[in-house]
């Protein structure tokens, strides 16, 4: 599992290793199923203490995200999909924000944006005849 944590960024570590899971739930990196690491195992990783990775674990499993099975670990949940498409929404509603506000400092309207998003699509889609 790819985690990187930044104690200078302003997040609780905690909560920047809850957003990076749900980040790779979101994309498919961490599959329904799949067996976190254990606490003691990633708080080494990642040069915290394991009671932060167990405050994460928790933060997870009230979002459903991962489940706790007894002495089995903690996996991500069988429910993770419909939380997948709301997190890869609430992930691209970031960046549009972000999108939009350096469009307003432009000076570039909003229709002008999505006339280059669609313009970007269609640049971007596969040939159909595959040359």
């Amino acid at each position: 599992m790819d985690i990187h944590i930044s104690p200078h960024d302003g997040v609780p570590i905690y909560l920047q290793i809850v957003n990076q899971v749900k980040y790779l739930v979101a994309a498919g990196r961490l599959a329904p199923g799949t067996e976190l690491p254990a606490i003691r195992v990633l708080a080494l990783q990642l040069t915290v203490t394991p009671n932060t990775v167990a405050r994460a674990y928790r933060e997870l499993e009230i979002a459903g995200v991962v489940e706790k099975r007894r002495t089995a670990g903690t996996f991500v949940s069988d429910a993770g999909s419909p939380l997948a498409r709301r997190e890869r929404l609430r992930i691209l509603a970031g960046r549009i924000d972000a999108l939009l506000a350096e469009a307003r400092q432009l000076g570039v309207r909003t229709d002008d944006v999505i006339d280059l998003i669609r313009q970007r699509d269609e640049f971007l889609q596969p040939d159909p005849e595959g040359v």
